[in-house]
């Protein structure tokens, strides 16, 4: 079942991302007190909310030998089995919260920077999806991520 792993929040673009347990989505916004609650500090208006997907952080330790913390790709959500890249144009649910999938979120020089230069071209593709948040409401740790059906999608 794809569930939420962890959660991470940053109040400023280079602040240290810290881990909670439970956060407020906030609609058309952001989660509350991280910085892309604040309009400014997104690149477009889909990069309220972003995921990514702890198995490509661990293939990522597997297959180059580096390490990598699960707070420093700075994505917000990080989930456990759900493809993240198929739900680009596509509504799906956690909890009571609804996300619009708007993009995928490429890796950046700033996270190669901070990290390992391999991260480029390893995640690209890979590193992600940026998302709007269509209602907001609780998220948790440990909560399930629903897919609408792709029956309803013509």
């Amino acid at each position: 079942m794809p569930i939420i792993e962890h959660i991470f929040i940053a109040p400023e673009k280079r602040a240290e991302a810290k881990s909670v347990k439970t956060v407020n989505a906030i609609a058309e916004c952001g989660l509350e007190g991280d910085r892309y609650s604040v309009a400014k500090n997104r690149k477009n208006s889909g990069q309220q909310i972003t995921f990514i997907e702890v198995e490509q952080i661990e293939r990522f330790i597997s297959e180059t030998g580096l390490l990598m913390g699960l707070h420093e790709p700075r994505r917000n959500i990080v989930t456990r089995g759900v493809d993240l890249n198929a739900l680009v144009g596509k509504r799906f649910f956690v909890g009571e919260c609804v996300f619009y999938g708007v993009e995928l979120c490429e890796p950046c020089a700033i996270w190669a920077k901070n990290t390992h230069k391999e991260v480029v071209p390893f995640f690209v593709h890979r590193g992600g999806l940026n998302a709007r948040i269509v209602r907001g409401g609780v998220l948790s740790v440990g909560s399930s991520i629903e897919v609408e059906s792709d029956l309803f999608n013509f």
